[in-house]
């Protein structure tokens, strides 16, 4: 259980270190690099866990799963709120 909530926080920072819903100090193609770069390295990590049956990195792999499934709750989040005063400012409310 402990290694599950270190995952998911260690998966928290790393997204809000790179920014989750924009980058901070890069260019959006660095930013995007780093997701993709974050994303293959978790695909690898997974193939290792399930070929060796791993059980701590199995529960580290649940919480890095869980922080990211976290950060793209946040990252979604920004859009809608960005979309509800894109659409109120197009309508013209305040």
């Amino acid at each position: 259980m402990i290694y599950a909530l270190i995952g998911a926080l260690l998966m928290l920072c790393v997204l809000i270190g790179i920014g989750i819903t924009q980058p901070k100090g890069t260019s959006i193609v660095i930013w995007c690099f780093l997701y993709l770069a974050i994303a293959v390295v978790y695909d690898g990590l997974v193939v290792v866990a399930l070929a060796y049956q791993h059980a701590v990195l199995n529960e580290i792999l649940l919480g890095l799963s869980a922080g990211a499934a976290t950060g793209l709750a946040i990252h979604v989040t920004h859009h809608i709120f960005e979309e509800r005063k894109s659409a109120k400012t197009s309508s013209g409310e305040k």
